[in-house]
């Protein structure tokens, strides 16, 4: 079997995030390279103060960061390689267009997209546009089995917003709020919107459409995602040793 490499790792995620739908500067991939083989993989949001202690404890090969912008590469030894991806980690292993969430939240019909972004690339070409939420039907259920749903997937939420239906079953799963989003989700059946973080602005909307809202908070949405990617990557390859700092 032949061994796994940093550009291996990054060369999977950028098939997986589909990034030619992203600009350049956006596309993440490796941060700093090695010939290495990774046979242990440590995945964390974005450096902290015993990294490098982590490091050198747990043998590890290699790194994945979401956000690794202030990384000190001095204190890694430099055979230690450094993948990352941002935007495309949030939109598609947080809240945004994530099949995975949607299958852990029960969902019992197809995904249908909710809201689109689009960027525009270096040499000003239009990009494709791309899903940042998604909507879908799930068995009925009463606010208070969602919210005990939401602790147990997420380890907990930052608000709750109870709307006028007892129960809801159609649910929109979004990596923004605000008023055009909330009313298209409620226009289109949605009874229940998950989101990250709360956003008053959308207090007007969320009032007026009765639709129930648990915003889980931005960081453990993070958290989410790096456990669905430590998931994915051990489908990908059942002999590498992954590793998630929490």
């Amino acid at each position: 079997m032949p061994p796994i490499l940093v550009n291996d790792i990054a060369h999977f995620l950028e098939s997986e995030f589909n990034i030619g739908r992203y600009p350049q500067s956006e596309q993440g991939g490796v941060y700093h390279p090695s010939e290495r083989p990774i046979r242990r993989l440590g995945l964390a949001l974005e450096p902290f103060p015993d990294l490098a202690a982590w490091v050198a404890n747990n043998q590890l090969d290699a790194l994945w960061l979401h956000r690794p912008w202030k990384l000190d590469l001095t204190l890694l030894p430099p055979t230690v390689s450094v993948a990352y991806n941002h935007l495309h980690f949030d939109e598609h292993l947080t809240m945004g267009y994530n099949p995975r969430m949607a299958a852990q939240l029960s969902a019992t019909g197809p995904l249908e997209p909710l809201g689109f972004k689009q960027s525009i690339y270096e040499t000003g070409e239009l990009l494709p546009q791309r899903p940042i939420g998604m909507l879908f039907d799930t068995e009925k259920q009463n606010v208070a089995e969602w919210v005990r749903r939401a602790q147990m997937l997420f380890g907990g939420y930052d608000r709750l917003e109870a709307g006028r239906q007892s129960t809801v079953g159609r649910v929109a799963v979004v990596g923004a709020m605000n008023d055009a989003l909330i009313r298209e989700a409620a226009d289109r059946g949605g009874t229940l919107y998950f989101t990250g973080q709360y956003r008053p602005s959308a207090q007007k909307a969320v009032d007026e459409t009765g639709i129930t809202v648990i915003s889980v908070g931005h960081r453990r949405s993070e958290e989410w995602g790096v456990r669905a990617l430590d998931d994915l990557l051990r489908q990908c390859w059942p002999e590498l040793n992954v590793l998630v700092w929490e």
